[in-house]
């Protein structure tokens, strides 16, 4: 039975009750009915009264309502229909037990659910109108309006608890799929209209924007299981539909990141693009186009231009450790550290370094200049973290036993000239090279540091030597270093210059002492190699420079650091005051190259500044050639001044080999790449 009675809204609404009769006398007689086999008569009329009360009542109460309160009463009845169906399954338990059990009918809770879906759900008018609305309702709140989310939400558990068995056939059907349709829609015109409108930063943060809201959505008000398939329509239009056009925005897309260094951008980018197939690869490919054309500009060496960045090593060799740094960056705060970034990066550094042949003498030229003096201001840290980028570089050097080559030929010059600033960087640098190639890539680095520390023990009882025996060497300090024949890749000189005879004789005392130590062995000195500290005395013949009374000339005393070839020219000035280059030649016997140079040394700068002056120069010296004839003449320059007391003279050193130089560096490498094989001479 049924009445009806006012709310206090004055909405008319039905109550139940029940037939007076107890929940016992009820369950008994349902139990009677299945226990004498009527069973399937009392299933039917179940049946029938519940489609009966659908389709007279409920149904005409929810038509009633779809231009008013249309979900408020779908909701309303449906939650009575879920409390009387409990308690009529409750009264029915043994029918549903014995009868519905053996005769694989639905259960009376699932008998009421298929009723309420086929005569109130999926009447036509009924369905038609909560699709439309509930698509409505979402189309608002994307535009920015308020809707009742409870009302949906509770629609959303409705259409979910229809699907028997835990199945989301009837919210797939009623919701879902007309959902993702108008979804796929809406953010396809989306799209182009924010394309057209926004930059691509502007444009990935909309998108942001755009899953953070479907996904609260989701969450708050549909089935949680629409929240993937959601994301997926607003990632395959928003993003997966337009990559390249993002990613080529003039003034915005992904090179205008990379050159000004947007991380944040960059970030978004891949954290959208990493969420939809081939997003990364497609960034990877620009990035990559991008960084090899950067690369490839600055590896090149610009004809005609001295000075370009392509030519001077460690402005080179720096510019791509600048460039590394920024891709790390990028690396570490933009792509996560993404492994695919991380092997693109590198094949990418790897192709460009490698275009120009020089890199593997450049970077030994930057290392052997930051271990030369370029520490000084450097922590110990931010000292190994420059060798560190350095052996990167390395790694992308597909000519490791070039840069083999020149990093011996440097080392030996740091070591042989005392330049080297600190013996623990050039040990922590070997110790990082072995690591990467193996013991036989630095074995002779090693034995030239053992050279040396030999050499320093040797001296020691030399100096022991000469303080408790009668020799002398003339007043010079002499310091010999004892190199192991095939660990230096020094050039050895077959016929070393005339030394002076004191330094002749020192070097004697010392060859004699050290063959009485080590008996069997051979001796042969490497002039090019050495230096010295020399005394000089300039007497200036201008008035200016005599003294305040007596006519007392004012000497200018210095004590020049020179190379052993230098000195030996040098001391040859004390036996008369002009020698031609030919003169030079024969009294030294220092080769034509070493000569030059060492020449051009000490006739180069201001009048005041330079040591000799280069007088009776032939025709090529004279139209602004820096080659000496033959006859060229030179003499002491008694106007050199100088406000320190010791003079260093800075030696003409090249920013790098010179084109024979290097052509023989590289023939040199060749013949050690050749294979030999062993002749076996066994007849079998």
């Amino acid at each position: 039975k049924r009445r009806k009675v006012k709310n206090k809204k004055g909405r008319r609404r039905k109550k139940k009750n029940n037939s007076g009769l107890s929940f016992e006398e009820l369950y008994r007689n349902a139990y009677t009915l299945v226990l004498h086999k009527q069973g399937k008569k009392l299933y039917g009329m179940l049946s029938d009264v519940i489609t009966s009360h659908l389709v007279t009542e409920v149904r005409i109460d929810v038509e009633n309502s779809l231009q008013g309160n249309f979900l408020d009463t779908l909701n309303l009845v449906w939650n009575e229909h879920q409390t009387a169906m409990v308690m009529i399954r409750d009264i029915l338990m043994y029918m549903d037990r014995v009868y519905v059990q053996g005769n694989e009918e639905l259960s009376v809770y699932d008998l009421g659910l298929v009723l309420y879906k086929d005569e109130v759900l999926h009447h036509a008018p009924v369905r038609e109108h909560l699709k439309s609305l509930l698509l409505d309702m979402v189309d608002r709140e994307r535009k920015g309006e308020l809707v009742d989310r409870g009302a949906v939400q509770n629609t959303c558990k409705m259409l979910m608890a229809l699907g028997l068995n835990s199945r989301r056939d009837v919210y797939e059907e009623d919701f879902e799929k007309p959902f993702l349709r108008m979804s796929r829609e809406f953010y396809k015109a989306e799209s182009q209209k924010l394309l057209a409108e926004n930059s691509a930063p502007v444009y990935l943060r909309k998108v942001e924007t755009r899953l953070t809201e479907e996904v609260e959505r989701a969450r708050h008000y549909l089935d949680p299981s629409t929240e993937t398939r959601i994301t997926k329509v607003v990632e395959d239009e928003l993003i997966k539909e337009h990559m390249v056009s993002i990613i080529e925005m003039e003034n915005s897309g992904v090179v205008h990141m990379l050159k000004n260094s947007r991380i944040t951008d960059l970030a978004c980018m891949y954290k959208l693009f990493s969420r939809v197939d081939g997003g990364i690869p497609c960034i990877i490919q620009y990035l990559s186009s991008y960084l090899k054309e950067t690369g490839r500009g600055m590896v090149s060496e610009e004809p005609g231009i001295e000075n370009s960045p392509g030519r001077n090593a460690v402005t080179y060799v720096q510019n791509l450790l600048d460039l590394r740094d920024q891709y790390n960056m990028f690396l570490d705060k933009s792509f996560s550290n993404d492994p695919l970034f991380k092997h693109a990066i590198g094949q990418d550094f790897e192709y460009f370094i490698n275009l120009n042949d020089k890199s593997p003498e450049y970077l030994s030229l930057f290392i052997d200049e930051l271990l030369k003096r370029g520490v000084k201001g450097y922590s110990e840290q931010e000292v190994e973290g420059i060798l560190d980028k350095c052996i990167i570089l390395f790694r992308y050097l597909q000519d490791k036993d070039v840069f083999e080559r020149y990093y011996k030929q440097h080392l030996a010059k740091r070591l042989l000239l005392n330049k080297t600033v600190s013996d623990d960087f050039e040990k922590s640098m070997i110790s990082k090279l072995k690591h990467e190639c193996g013991g036989h890539f630095t074995s002779k680095l090693e034995g030239m540091f053992k050279d040396i520390t030999l050499s320093t023990s040797t001296m020691e009882k030399f100096r022991d030597f000469l303080q408790t025996s009668s020799v002398g060497l003339g007043g010079i300090d002499l310091n010999v270093r004892v190199l192991t024949t095939g660990c230096w890749p020094t050039a050895t000189t077959t016929a070393p210059c005339i030394l002076p005879q004191s330094g002749a004789d020192a070097f004697a005392v010392f060859q004699k002492f050290y063959l009485s130590q080590y008996s069997g062995r051979q001796l042969t000195l490497q002039t090019h190699l050495g230096f010295a500290d020399l005394n000089a005395v300039f007497y200036p013949h201008s008035k200016r420079e005599e003294g305040p009374s007596s006519g007392q000339t004012v000497v200018k005393k210095h004590i020049l650091q020179v190379s052993t070839h230098q000195m030996t020219i040098l001391m040859l000035f004390n036996k008369r005051p002009v020698f031609s280059f030919q003169d030079l030649t024969q009294e030294t016997n220092i080769p034509r190259k070493e000569l030059v140079r060492a020449l051009q040394s000490l006739t180069v700068g201001r009048s005041s500044q330079k040591v000799l002056n280069w007088i009776n120069r032939g025709k090529e010296a004279l139209s602004g050639g820096r080659d000496f004839g033959a006859m060229d003449q030179f003499a002491i320059n008694d106007q050199f001044t100088s406000k320190l007391v010791r003079v260093k003279i800075q030696a003409v050193s090249a920013k790098g080999e010179t084109e024979p130089e290097r052509k023989e560096t590289r023939q040199k490498v060749d013949d050690d790449r050749k294979h030999e094989y062993p002749t076996d001479n066994n007849n079998n």
